[in-house]
């Protein structure tokens, strides 16, 4: 027995041997490769130097005004892979015009309320609308919106950043904003919380749906601003935390007044109420990440010349100061682009998400009417593209602004 043991010890050590001079011999001849850093290098410095050090990455296009072509711009070191952003140059002329480079074309806003977990067939009026006017829509219906939206090249951005002239579009696609009013429950429906403390969000409510499409189309840039009011979402043991996972996952909250008045019908201290209650009950749960934008109720006042309109933009409530950036009409068409000298961020207009057959400023309409119209972006924020014949249309700026024939 004691022999046996002994053969065994040898044969595992002879073989112990042969395999670590195998593995020296390899590292021996092998290069010890640092991950560098290949922005500011020429795509083909980048294979010749990748090719011999074994190296994998991706490669992804973009033009730059600053950056010469075929030079790495950025560089992306993510878990799997290593991706290249390389710059193609500067976009020429014939570019801009194939493309129909145009930002001062019109951007939509869109005006939703309810999203109700119904099939289109479920209800008794045109297309997805469960109400008569379409302030409800169904749940199929509003998936379908967005797959219109995504297939007609239009990406989302910030309600706030519009207001400000912060347009971030790929190049040849159009912004898109997205609003609900009223802080309904199926806005943001809560089933409860998991082990962890977290939300468990049912996947039929709006930010359900609208999560989805974070994951079905990353570069949808999914994002929209809901206005609430007193009761917020409705579900008061889930409030605070809905108003707190909105704002920390690209969602922005803004102010629909305390009760939903006519401000026609109700005095300037009652538009202070109205106003800054709601500002202060969200300075209360998420102060300095909400934005200071009214939806106006039922868009009244209807006319900027309205008494209480002044109101509505400045005011004081309870010993404290507010003052309102900008205000949302319940409008039927699109916005013209933030550069447009006709510009007022204090009165903008809305497209009412709504079936009607292609009339009166239903979806069919307004977006038929923005194929010739709308806003197409050239990728970069710090520059305004327009044809030569809009230079009429274009406001005060400190951006750069190219124009083409």
């Amino acid at each position: 027995m004691k022999s046996i043991s002994v053969k065994k010890v040898i044969v595992f050590l002879v073989f112990f041997s042969i395999v670590t001079a195998i593995i020296f011999s390899f590292n021996k001849g092998r290069k010890k490769v640092t991950i560098k850093s290949f922005e500011n290098m020429n795509i083909e410095d980048v294979k010749k130097y990748s090719k011999e050090n074994n190296i994998d990455y991706d490669v992804e296009y973009e033009y730059s005004d600053t950056i010469k072509k075929d030079v790495v711009i950025k560089q992306e070191n993510n878990k799997d892979n290593i991706v290249l952003i390389v710059s193609k140059g500067t976009i020429s002329d014939e570019e801009y015009k194939n493309n129909n480079i145009n930002e001062l074309g019109n951007v939509p806003i869109m005006m939703y309320h309810g999203i109700i977990d119904l099939k289109n067939d479920d209800t008794k009026y045109t297309g997805g609308n469960v109400d008569r006017d379409g302030y409800k829509r169904t749940t199929e219906a509003f998936r379908k919106d967005l797959e219109f939206y995504y297939s007609e090249g239009y990406r989302m951005i910030r309600l706030e950043d519009y207001v400000n002239g912060k347009i971030d579009v790929e190049f040849g696609k159009s912004p898109i904003i997205l609003t609900f009013d009223d802080g309904d429950e199926n806005n943001f429906k809560v089933l409860g919380k998991d082990k962890k403390g977290n939300l468990k969000i049912d996947p039929n409510c709006a930010v359900g749906i609208l999560e989805s499409y974070k994951e079905k189309y990353p570069d949808f840039n999914v994002t929209a601003t809901f206005f609430v009011m007193d009761g917020l979402f409705n579900q008061s043991e889930y409030n605070n935390d809905i108003l707190n996972w909105l704002v920390n996952n690209g969602y922005d909250v803004g102010n629909h007044t305390k009760s939903h008045p006519d401000f026609t019908k109700i005095s300037s201290n009652e538009t202070d109420m109205e106003i800054g209650y709601m500002y202060n009950k969200l300075d209360s749960i998420i102060k300095d990440k909400y934005v200071n934008i009214v939806a106006l109720p039922y868009g009244s006042p209807y006319k900027k010349e309205h008494e209480n309109f002044s109101h509505i933009l400045s005011g004081n409530y309870e010993g404290k100061k507010y003052d309102t950036q900008a205000t949302l009409r319940v409008g039927w068409t699109s916005e013209v682009s933030p550069f447009n000298k006709n510009f007022d961020k204090t009165f903008l207009k809305r497209i009412r998400a709504y079936d009607n057959d292609g009339k009166e400023f239903d979806i069919q309409m307004t977006f038929n009417s923005l194929k010739s119209t709308k806003y197409i972006s050239d990728g970069n924020i710090n520059k305004i593209v327009i044809p030569d014949n809009y230079i009429d249309k274009l406001g005060d700026t400190s951006l750069t602004v190219k124009t083409y024939k």
